[in-house]
């Protein structure tokens, strides 16, 4: 049965963050990582005839989370913003995948209408900590694969 080579899986360190505010786009350099995701959101269905509970799927739910080095100023910026004028930015995301070590190429993924949730510091200090770092979170409204992944150019046997 054939099988993945271990030489054509991604590396997680390989890519970018592209974050496009206002026109601008600015490389985020400083990212840890960075997730998103769709919840498929369902509801039970029950019917007469069977104990069976089917689902069926009615929705997602959009979401994306990562981690980021303290000291850009781009989620900063965003949160005074809000603060000062009670409209939150939104901001498109373009997350690529590319080790070039791999046979199957790079992904190149687009997140659109983006817009911070949750808990965003403003400022940090901490004795214990060498390397400062902080979590966020955010949605976005829509999204699009700009290019695929390929298969890989061979399987193991």
């Amino acid at each position: 049965m054939p099988f993945l080579l271990a030489k054509d899986t991604v590396n997680g360190a390989e890519g970018s963050v592209v974050i496009e505010r206002d026109g601008q786009n600015i490389v985020v350099a400083g990212m840890r990582n960075i997730k998103t995701t769709a919840d498929i959101q369902s509801k039970d269905m029950k019917v007469i005839g069977t104990r069976m509970i089917q689902p069926k799927n009615n929705g997602y739910k959009p979401a994306g989370t990562g981690n980021i080095y303290y000291g850009s100023n781009v989620f900063t910026d965003m949160v005074l913003q809000y603060i000062q004028t009670g409209i939150m930015p939104q901001f498109n995301i373009q997350i690529t995948n590319s080790d070039p070590t791999t046979s199957v190429g790079s992904q190149v993924m687009a997140y659109y209408g983006c817009t911070l949730t949750g808990t965003i510091p403003l400022s940090v200090l901490d004795s214990e900590e060498t390397m400062l770092n902080y979590d966020f979170n955010f949605t976005y409204t829509s999204v699009a694969r700009l290019s695929a992944f390929t298969d890989p150019a061979t399987l193991g046997q």
